[in-house]
């Protein structure tokens, strides 16, 4: 992958972030419901933050693999 990409990669991932963790976003579900004693709201902030790692860790390994295969 070239860097360029990857740094288009990463921003989009970057904007991802910010739309999801962002008021509009949350406030569809900051009901007063809870999912396994967890509240929904506390749960979907944290899978976005989970969501948010992963795809940063799986460009960064992309990017890696492929710099040591040239």
């Amino acid at each position: 992958m070239k860097e360029g990409l990857k740094n288009q990669y990463l921003w989009g991932v970057f904007f991802l972030g910010l739309f999801l963790l962002n008021y509009p976003i949350l406030s569809i579900y900051n009901v007063p419901v809870k999912l396994g004693g967890i509240p929904v709201f506390f749960l979907l902030v944290f899978s976005f933050w989970a969501l948010i790692i992963g795809l940063t860790i799986w460009v960064l390994k992309k990017t890696k693999s492929n710099k040591n295969a040239q």
